[in-house]
């Protein structure tokens, strides 16, 4: 039986939500002005996270600065988030979903997966069914969506993503794939970041169809193996993902913050950076998860983003040793001049697996931090998570990120090389 698969997506969720809602009200239709959901614009951690189409036509983008966008257009409608609204709506959308499919994925927030594989005598007509699911959400619920309609998850959510708003689209049969799908270029695909789109561009690949029909062996050797083969067959329209109710766990944890005043000493960065390691390893712990690969972002004050990452030998949920990783990932990023307006770390290569083997770490100290952490953890369970931080690991681990950048350094100045990665 060939596979069916709708993928549902908000068209500007928050922006929509919070529009739908003032409608109600009889207050104007933001969708229709400049406007976007942020922050406040007279902080510079505040940034866009959605926009109207009129903001849109400014050149108004996702993610960048209020103060920015108010530079584009100083009659922007500028409105504040409302996680409760949001959630709200996620609900209510999905649960319209669940009507018409027997398996619906919750992607996102804004997006689910609706397996319709065997329905087709309930609803004879795909496209039809799309369209009232479609119209049920906006005359229900006063947002749109649009519908991609594939015979697997990938199409699915390729076709949604076409023209915007309120409409269904398909990527079914091979002709649609080649017409619709292969002129794309690569940046345009899913799964395929800026990077990768990068490598790919510069080896020649610049459409979809230019990656379907490239050798495997040649994407692997851009993108790696796994990667490679991946984002290969998905060019080619191939997906076997199954659609799945089931929670997912979660492949990664990351934490960032902008600041309000910009990092310009090694001190306040690490004190930063202290903060963030305990908030993503306590959220890691809490689901019984381990990190192999830890890594730092930074972004300085002229909008340039850097990352180092390290993969270690053993996994580890300990917010001690993901702190020091950290601060020396950093000692080797930063110049220690140019001035930072963000800082993150990730955690990945993620395992569930509960066996402990020795670790790089291990010394007489190790399991008086995890029961340091483990104390910490349940004092935040009980009374919040600000009822108790974290004083003494960053003030013992200061000259560990001060020895690190020292060695640093001198193994650049000694080899002549460029610094670019540890």
């Amino acid at each position: 039986m060939e596979r069916l698969i709708f993928h549902v997506d908000v068209n500007s969720a928050f922006l929509s939500w919070e529009a739908a809602r003032r409608v109600k009200l009889g207050e104007p239709d933001l969708r229709l002005i400049p406007s976007c959901v942020g922050g406040n614009p007279d902080k510079r951690t505040s940034i866009v996270t959605a926009k109207s189409i009129p903001a849109k036509a400014y050149g108004i983008n996702t993610g960048e600065p209020i103060s920015m966008a108010l530079r584009k257009c100083p009659d922007l409608v500028i409105v504040q988030s409302d996680f409760t609204l949001y959630e709200s709506c996620s609900k209510q959308f999905k649960d319209i979903c669940r009507k018409y499919a027997p398996e619906v994925e919750e992607f996102s927030i804004d997006e689910c997966f609706l397996d319709m594989t065997g329905t087709g005598k309930i609803y004879p007509d795909p496209i039809k069914t799309a369209h009232d699911i479609k119209n049920e959400i906006r005359d229900t619920l006063g947002f749109t969506v649009n519908v991609g309609i594939g015979r697997n998850k990938f199409l699915a959510k390729m076709a949604s993503d076409f023209e915007k708003p309120d409409k269904v689209h398909t990527l079914l049969t091979d002709d649609e794939i080649k017409q619709k799908m292969w002129p794309l270029p690569v940046s345009d695909m899913f799964g395929v970041g800026k990077s990768s789109a990068k490598r790919l561009n510069e080896a020649g690949l610049k459409t979809i169809e230019d990656l379907a029909k490239a050798e495997v062996s040649f994407v692997k050797l851009l993108l790696g193996d796994k990667i490679g083969e991946h984002i290969h067959l998905l060019a080619q329209g191939i997906d076997e993902s199954p659609v799945t109710s089931e929670e997912r766990e979660a492949k990664s944890y990351s934490v960032v913050t902008t600041v309000e005043e910009n990092i310009v000493t090694y001190e306040r960065a690490n004190q930063i950076l202290l903060g963030l390691a305990d908030s993503v390893a306590t959220r890691m712990r809490s689901e019984g998860a381990k990190a192999y690969c830890v890594s730092v972002k930074i972004r300085s004050n002229d909008f340039k983003n850097q990352s180092h990452q390290v993969n270690l030998t053993d996994a580890t949920d300990v917010t001690k040793e993901i702190y020091e990783t950290s601060i020396q990932l950093f000692a080797g990023l930063w110049d220690g001049k140019t001035p930072l307006r963000l800082i993150g770390i990730a955690l990945s290569n993620i395992t569930r697996d509960s066996m402990e083997q020795m670790s790089l770490f291990d010394n007489a100290g190790r399991e008086k931090q995890k029961k340091i952490d483990e104390t910490m953890d349940s004092i935040r369970t009980r009374y919040g998570m600000d009822k108790i931080m974290r004083g003494s690991v960053y003030k013992n681990s200061m000259d560990v990120g001060r020895k690190y950048k020292a060695q640093v350094q001198n193994s650049i100045k000694n080899s002549n090389g460029c610094g670019d990665c540890l």
